[in-house]
């Protein structure tokens, strides 16, 4: 049997879309052992993904060398002999520790002077692979292989005990069809649609007949004031008082999400809930939701997609015109929903 250990993305996203890796490598040979090593906020959105055997958790931040640290974990994860290993990120760092584990077959993109760290370096060819998912795909192949399409999508497994169980805790009515509402986004305020916004159509929702949650992180939690400001009492405010196992299991048992381009938008579209994306300065040519029931919202203007963390211009207008009328109705097409019954 084939053991393979991943080194998985530190971006949330980023590790959902990378279960097409997994889910390739598995359908190539059922039987082989996937092991990924993530940092632990992408190790817990392994937990849902039925083709990983097992996640070592690496204790590191972002951007962290600690060589010796790294040095330690490699020698430690000899013992389990793997056959091959696939480096997802393109730093030096995350190659080391497969090199130092004397994992036989390191395989990657070329990246930050990996030569001798990878021994299977392969030269990315954007072009060819325009998508994100694509280029962790072609990691499963021989050099230069056309990918065989349809393309797998990411499909996590929510935990319908654990969610009813969450939900008792803290305190949420089950009465109503939900709305959850992901107003974060790590890489940068040019991703996030205003505040001012969701806390609208939060409102609008609430009128509607709709329970809203407001989902997202610790760091989030201004956020979510800021749109408790607007909406009042119309929305439960769950930013902060989950981690990201519960968030996947509370995903897991709405109605729909509407989400700005984050982890919590890939992880809405891999459990295939009905989804309104919001994009701003980023683009979906790249990192798309993989789901058929989205809608994408994004304005097409001269000076978006820039990818930047910033409003280089600082406007924001490719988020700031797009209106929350304009969003509820994108969810009404999708959903089909207009007044619940009272």
């Amino acid at each position: 049997m084939k053991k393979i250990l991943i080194v998985a993305p530190a971006w949330v996203g980023d590790m959902v879309m990378a279960q097409t890796l997994f889910k390739v490598l598995k359908a190539q040979d059922p039987l082989a052992e996937l092991h990924i090593l993530a940092p632990a906020w992408t190790a817990a959105v392994a937990q849902k993904m039925p083709e990983i055997a097992l996640a070592h958790v690496l204790p590191l931040g972002h951007g962290v060398l600690a060589l010796k640290e790294r040095w330690r974990i490699g020698r430690q994860l000899r013992v389990q002999h793997y056959d091959e290993a696939i480096v997802l990120p393109n730093s030096w760092k995350s190659a080391l520790i497969p090199w130092v584990a004397g994992i036989p077959i390191r395989r990657g993109f070329r990246g930050e002077m990996r030569f001798g760290l990878l021994n299977d370096s392969r030269v990315l060819n954007k072009a060819k692979y325009p998508l994100m998912i694509e280029r962790f795909m072609s990691l499963a192949f021989a050099k230069n292989t056309v990918l065989s399409k349809p393309y797998p999508h990411p499909r996590l497994v929510g935990d319908a005990a654990n969610a009813a169980h969450l939900k008792q805790q803290l305190g949420l009515t089950t009465d109503k069809p939900i709305v959850a509402l992901c107003p974060g986004a790590e890489y940068g305020p040019a991703k996030r649609w205003p505040t001012e916004y969701y806390g609208a159509l939060a409102q609008r929702l609430h009128d509607l007949g709709y329970t809203v949650w407001l989902m997202g992180s610790k760091k989030d939690e201004s956020l979510a004031e800021d749109i408790l400001k607007v909406a009042k009492e119309s929305c439960h405010n769950l930013c902060g008082r989950t981690d990201l196992n519960q968030a996947v299991d509370l995903l897991s048992t709405v109605h729909a999400v509407v989400s700005n381009d984050s982890g919590l938008m890939h992880i809405a579209a891999a459990l295939d809930k009905p989804l309104v994306a919001i994009y701003g300065s980023s683009s979906t040519a790249f990192t798309p939701p993989l789901s058929d029931t989205v809608e994408i919202v994004q304005l097409s203007l001269p000076c978006s997609p820039c990818f930047k963390r910033e409003c280089p211009l600082g406007h924001l207008n490719c988020l700031k015109q797009i209106t929350p009328e304009r969003v509820l109705a994108s969810l009404q097409k999708l959903v089909g929903f207009t007044q619940v019954t009272r």
